[in-house]
Formats: structure tokens, sequence, C-alpha cells
């Protein structure tokens, strides 16, 4: 298996990961029986538990444009260093912007979410040379 498709995996994996805390912070603050519940007008949450839940909803939104990414780059046989770099930079950079949002680091989010931005691009750059 290519580099590009491990990190798509190993982002997978890390997507499906990142509910949990929210989950059972939800759990936590508002009862099983709510979170289990349909979460019609369900309030948003503050603190930590708000933020990994947005961290998460971040990584479904950038999930699609990178898995896009990395299967064209498979598919049409584009794969090299680059794009491994670029996969690898995507997936570190998402691992550590859940980690700095739901800590609450708002620069140091920021940067890490344009660290994925990079990966990305240079695997778009690397399918359209």
């Amino acid at each position: 298996m290519s580099i590009e498709l491990s990190m798509l995996a190993w982002s997978a994996l890390l997507c499906l990961l990142l509910a949990f805390p929210y989950t059972l912070g939800f759990i936590a603050q508002r009862g099983l029986y709510s979170v289990a519940g349909n979460r019609e007008d369900f309030p948003a949450a503050g603190g930590w538990i708000g933020r990994s839940h947005r961290a998460h909803l971040n990584l479904v939104e950038n999930l699609v444009p990178f898995a896009a990414l990395v299967l064209v780059a498979q598919l049409a046989g584009k794969n090299d260093a680059m794009t491994a770099a670029g996969a690898q930079l995507f997936f570190w950079a998402r691992l550590g912007h859940a980690i700095v949002y739901t800590a609450g680091i708002p620069w140091a989010r920021t940067i890490a979410y344009f660290g994925g931005v990079v990966g990305m691009l240079v695997i778009l750059w690397r399918i359209l040379a």
C-alpha cells in the first residue's frame, strides 16, 4: 500500500476516534438519555467539548478533498515522494489540529489547519504537474 493510501486510512481512523471525546463529554454533561435521543434543539456545547466537536467536524470537511486528491494521485500514477510528503503533512497537521483545537490554543490551531491545507496543495500540484 502506498504512503498516501496509508495516510488516508490513518486519517479516516483519526476521524472516527475524534467522535469519542466529545460524545463522552456530552454524556457526562447532559446525560445518556439526552445524548441517545434525536438531539432536536440540542444546544451547542462550550469549552473543550464544543472545541472537540468542531475539530471533528472540521476534519470531516477536510477529509473529503484529501481523499479525492489521494485517490486521483493513486489512479493517475502520480504518486511520488512529494505526494507522500503531502499526505504525511496532512495527517500530522490534522492530528495536531485536533489536539490544539480541543486544548483551546488558537494560533497553533490555525497553523495546524493550514499545514493540512498545504499538504493537500502539494498533492494537487503533483497531480497537475
